[in-house]
């Protein structure tokens, strides 16, 4: 399973988005790639603090079409499974002298709770959580993915 972070989303609702992000994820078959509540949260909220117009209305419409056509409803929900690894998560993250934001963390444990990969291009954000991690934008990382 791969998880699509709030930044992959985000490029693939743009007009033109980074073409090799598209390769990657054309690459991949459709039925293992996901998202999180915590994504579509993300992803609503930055649109719905846009001022009314056009822009808004098509960014909502884009976001809507991918989650629910594109992904199919597949979104991941943060629950008490993922709750224990966000714990886990967030305290070697504070050990390290390096806090998560707690978005982040939530995204991280949804990932550990699945024993998935995280596709995002915000890698040090993620490291240090025990998640694997591939970088669409990164030639070397996405072939690994």
């Amino acid at each position: 399973m791969i998880i699509l972070d709030t930044n992959i989303l985000s490029e693939l609702v743009k007009p033109a988005p980074e073409q090799r992000v598209v390769e990657w994820l054309d690459s991949l078959a459709p039925d293992e790639v996901v998202t999180t509540a915590v994504t579509a949260a993300e992803l609503w909220y930055g649109v719905r603090r846009l001022p009314d117009g056009k822009r808004k209305s098509e960014l909502a419409d884009g976001i809507d079409a991918m989650l629910f056509e594109d992904l199919g409803g597949r979104i991941e929900v943060f629950d008490a499974a993922a709750a224990t690894r966000y714990a886990d998560i967030v305290l070697v993250r504070e050990s390290l002298g390096r806090p998560i934001a707690a978005a982040d963390a939530q995204i991280a444990a949804i990932c550990a709770r699945h024993r998935a990969t995280l596709a995002t291009r915000n890698v040090k954000d993620f490291e240090d959580t025990g998640v694997p991690l591939v970088n669409p934008w990164d030639d070397a990382s996405a072939a690994r993915g």
